[in-house]
């Protein structure tokens, strides 16, 4: 189910889209804090990032964070 989440990247990039309840470190692809209130996509491996995770997907098939899952 993983795998084919992450192929269809609208199901795992666009939704679900969470806001952020509390301060979460730094988005692993594009290195700004992930700071209360911003508006997140959630992976099924429950990893979060800003938006930029869109672009990612554009040439990565997978988490940045768990390559081989």
């Amino acid at each position: 189910l993983v795998a084919v989440c992450l192929l269809t990247i609208s199901l795992c990039a666009l939704s679900p889209e969470d806001v952020l309840s509390k301060d979460a470190g730094e988005c692993a692809i594009c290195l700004e804090e992930l700071q209360q209130g911003d508006t997140i996509a959630r992976l099924p491996c429950l990893c979060i990032y800003h938006k930029c995770i869109d672009e990612w997907f554009e040439v990565n098939r997978s988490c940045p964070e768990h390559p081989s899952d």
